[in-house]
């Protein structure tokens, strides 16, 4: 029967054209699952063939695991201590084994070997197929349509196959069989049995290696894409960066009559594509990524890392864009908050923005309102600013000597030092149900305390618009979070 077993293995090896170990790991992988049958557990089995004359051995064979982890698979586990008992010089990881009765090849017949067998050289062949495919370095899958798998579009190149999602389709296309198909490779999954690799026609990335196959000048290093935001199928915007003066970078891009960026446009089922010059300086930056607007005025906070962009009324809608297209595209492209206004809102918040500063510096500094305006005037908007900034700028305000400098710098320090304090208090307050509800971030806690939310049921009584206000998170983060402390009340409902 041994020498059956290797004209079998020889047999395979040739026909498939594989290895013979590849064959031989394939019969000893067969040869411990009807191993393992003769078990109760899910017991770990380990089967060594010879490779000259056939015989073969079985062990089972026991993982050695930490004595604190714990026996998680015990039929396939032994801890530290007791395999110690055993062999006194083993360690964590490492296998104790114990010799079994082998099961003859008879008793799991022979065409039952051949199908597992040919199974894993199938597998083998499979995994080789695609270390050949990945080891090209090709970023974009290029083959045609094979089948449809549950929504998803199997795309076949050669013997390799790709998935295409639905999520990861242009909407407006409609993928039918034979069609060929052009997508970015994301990922490869080896747990998908038939299609590992993972593709996408709408991630940002496909359309960044689009322009680098189009465009030259990005292979050879003259230009850079810096980022790409896209509405697959719809509209995109792309940031890029020439690193050659000579060089246009958005000319290049466009190409002679358009033919480079309407190549990209038509791989891509007419998504219109808006070429921006990147820029060091954030706020040039947001104004070319919001054109074809024309911006006004732009102020940034950096610490909430939002700018407000104010444009005339011929230019809001512009700017906004159908849905809040434009700027929302703006907004990924380049990695800020944009907040679009008129010139009445913005003469607005800034009014009220001067109001609240006002309010604070007479309140905390202890000055009358002239004294506020001129610091406000100087572009000081917060104590840590009067507390902290160079005594140097601070002397250089024509309305202030040095001593009332000094006194201001003081109040300031004295008044921040009192808020830390009543902040620390009002933390404190906070509940101990409220500090262990699951998904709360403990930073937030501070700023649901400073809003008056110190228990559970407060966070639940609060709308979603309210939290993200407090907070500063998202709406499905506060919706989430809300649902979450809500949970209690409906705690032993059906």
């Amino acid at each position: 029967m041994n020498r059956e077993m290797l004209m079998l293995v020889d047999a395979i090896s040739r026909e498939k054209n594989v290895e013979r170990d590849v064959v031989f790991g394939a019969v000893e992988s067969a040869l411990a699952q009807a191993t393992k049958k003769l078990y109760q557990g899910d017991v770990d089995i380990r089967v060594a063939v010879d490779r000259d004359s056939g015989d073969y051995e079985t062990f089972r064979r026991w993982h050695v695991v930490p004595d604190e982890a714990g026996l998680q698979l015990p039929d396939q586990e032994i801890l530290l201590f007791e395999a110690k008992e055993e062999m006194p010089d083993i360690e964590v990881d490492e296998y104790i084994e114990e010799a079994v009765e082998s099961v003859p090849i008879g008793r799991i017949g022979a065409m039952a070997a051949k199908q597992v067998i040919l199974q894993k050289i199938r597998d083998a062949e499979r995994e080789m197929l695609l270390n050949d495919f990945m080891s090209r370095g090709e970023k974009i899958f290029t083959g045609t349509v094979k089948r449809l798998d549950k929504g998803d579009i199997i795309v076949e190149a050669g013997r390799v196959e790709g998935r295409l999602r639905r999520s990861e389709m242009i909407s407006k296309e409609n993928l039918r069989n034979g069609d060929r198909v052009r997508a970015m490779i994301m990922e490869v999954d080896l747990t998908l049995r038939g299609a590992p690799i993972i593709l996408s026609r709408a991630a940002p990335e496909f359309m960044i290696e689009l322009f680098r196959q189009e465009v030259p000048e990005i292979e050879q290093g003259l230009l850079e894409i810096k980022s790409c935001a896209r509405d697959p199928g719809s509209r995109a915007k792309i940031a890029v960066l020439s690193h050659d003066k000579r060089v246009d970078p958005i000319g290049t891009c466009v190409g002679v009559r358009g033919t480079r960026v309407n190549a990209v446009t038509n791989e891509l089922a007419g998504e219109r594509v808006d070429i921006v010059l990147w820029s060091e300086d954030p706020a040039q930056f947001v104004i070319g990524a919001l054109a074809p607007a024309n911006v006004s005025s732009i102020v940034v906070d950096e610490e909430k890392h939002a700018m407000d962009v104010v444009v005339d009324e011929e230019n809001l809608a512009i700017a906004i864009g159908r849905g809040g297209q434009n700027v929302r595209l703006a907004s990924e492209l380049t990695g800020w908050k944009i907040n679009i206004m008129d010139a009445n809102e913005s003469a607005q918040k800034q009014a009220s923005e001067t109001d609240a500063s006002r309010k604070l510096f007479m309140e905390k500094l202890d000055v009358d309102e002239e004294i506020a305006d001129i610091l406000i005037a100087e572009g000081f908007t917060s104590l840590e600013e009067v507390a902290y900034v160079p005594i140097s700028e601070l002397l250089e305000i024509e309305s202030f000597d040095e001593d009332t400098i000094n006194e201001l710098r003081s109040r300031a320090k004295d008044a921040l030092l009192t808020m830390e304090i009543a902040r620390e208090e009002n933390v404190e307050s906070v509940s101990q149900d409220l500090r262990d509800l699951a998904g709360l971030d403990p930073a937030l806690i501070p700023k649901l305390a400073e809003a008056g939310v110190h228990t559970r049921d407060d966070l639940a009584d609060l709308a979603v618009d309210e939290l993200t206000e407090i907070t500063g998170q998202s709406a499905d983060e506060a919706k989430n979070l809300i649902l979450k402390a809500r949970e209690h009340w409906f705690a032993g409902q059906e």
